[in-house]
């Protein structure tokens, strides 16, 4: 398996990742035609230093949500205990950003936190 990421989208998500910090942030990922394209940010989440929290009542009914990124504000792109069983309740592809958040420093994963091959595209 491997997921597409559009570059920009990867750009604006490593600066979100900055722009947090030292604090996590997460949001969920929109895909169009096989490519995610969009970041969305749940309102009145909770971004810690060690974990966040969104209101899932929140989230739009939207079958083009198909992934989530979250960020690490430390250097381990290995999901934890808590990230696997969120990615199991949301399915699809889940992307890890970890500090210092470059491009060397994010890694996709599945819903089982196996992780897959992630291609960035124009």
């Amino acid at each position: 398996m491997k997921v597409k990421i559009r570059k920009g989208l990867l750009e604006y998500l490593l600066q979100l990742a900055r722009d947090f910090y030292p604090n996590e942030f997460g949001g969920f990922l929109r895909e169009k035609d096989g490519i995610f394209e969009e970041v969305l940010i749940i309102p009145r989440g909770y971004f810690g230093k060690e974990s966040i929290y969104f209101d899932t009542w929140l989230l739009p009914h939207d079958e083009n949500i198909k992934g989530t990124v979250h960020s690490h504000p430390i250097p381990s792109l290995r999901p934890s205990q808590a990230d696997v069983s969120f990615f199991s309740k949301f399915g699809g592809i889940h992307i890890i950003i970890a500090y210092p958040f470059d491009k060397k420093s994010v890694k996709a994963y599945n819903s089982e936190g196996k992780e897959v091959e992630m291609e960035i595209v124009e």
